[in-house]
């Protein structure tokens, strides 16, 4: 993650969990490729706010999330918006361990062969703006992971972002804020410009960003994993694997070691 797109998290960070509440849908894809979560190894890479971690936990899985933005792992670490009560219904069997941690640097911070499973979603991947830099992620989940292990992503569908030219993703809004994102593309570059407008209902600010990010297709994705060791490849269409491909946004995605 460069400055800018560390500023673009700092900036929403406090409204994080509004913009991209928490999805259980995550939690029963994880559940349907693993299987049963109790004791096994998990690392969550890009957990900002920690909710997946924590449900993750929940089922007696033992989670270590890693971000590279320490204002969204504050909020994971203290839990906020957790009650007493529902914190401790939670956390019966296991507690998620955060740490600050960059995606390039897996085999450094890591054990070789520690996870079942490594899960990286909310189009965390594309903020690295070259495919070498994503070649070199890919081989350090390879190593992180167990043998047969499992790599489950999710990012962005940019086969049909980049076919339509879809240059505005539907509106997020709530009670408290609505969140506008824009794709502006230029000629001859794999780099889209993602611009975003956070309108905080309340106050009436608006907190403006732009940060850059890679519009990876599927063929260039599948192609890097199997260049990396993967094997098995599967693209789904949503976090309910029904199939890839046509007029969607999510890419889901799950391979083997």
């Amino acid at each position: 993650m460069n400055e800018k797109q560390n500023k673009f998290y700092t900036s929403i960070s406090e409204y994080y969990s509004n913009i991209f509440p928490y999805n259980p849908m995550q939690l029963q894809f994880v559940k349907n490729c693993v299987g049963n979560l109790s004791e096994k190894q998990i690392l969550d890479i890009g957990c900002a706010t920690g909710e997946l971690a924590f449900n993750l936990a929940s089922k007696n899985a033992n989670v270590i999330g890693v971000d590279l933005n320490e204002d969204l792992l504050k909020q994971a670490s203290g839990n906020s918006r957790l009650q007493p009560a529902e914190l401790n219904r939670k956390m019966k069997f296991a507690t998620p361990r955060f740490q600050i941690g960059d995606m390039l640097e897996l085999e450094t911070d890591f054990k070789p062969e520690q996870f079942d499973a490594v899960l990286c979603f909310g189009n965390t991947l594309v903020h690295l703006p070259t495919t070498l830099l994503i070649q070199q992620m890919l081989k350090g989940v390879n190593k992180v992971l167990k043998p047969g292990g499992l790599f489950l992503l999710q990012i962005l569908n940019y086969d049909y972002i980049l076919d339509e030219q879809i240059s505005e993703l539907p509106l997020i809004e709530t009670v408290n804020i609505k969140f506008v994102r824009k794709y502006k593309f230029e000629k001859n570059s794999s780099l889209i410009k993602f611009q975003t407008d956070l309108h905080l209902k309340e106050s009436g600010q608006i907190v403006t960003n732009e940060t850059s990010l890679l519009a990876l297709k599927s063929k260039e994705l599948i192609d890097l994993l199997k260049n990396t060791g993967f094997k098995n490849v599967e693209l789904f269409s949503n976090f309910k694997r029904e199939k890839f491909g046509g007029r969607h946004l999510p890419l889901v995605l799950r391979c083997f070691k």
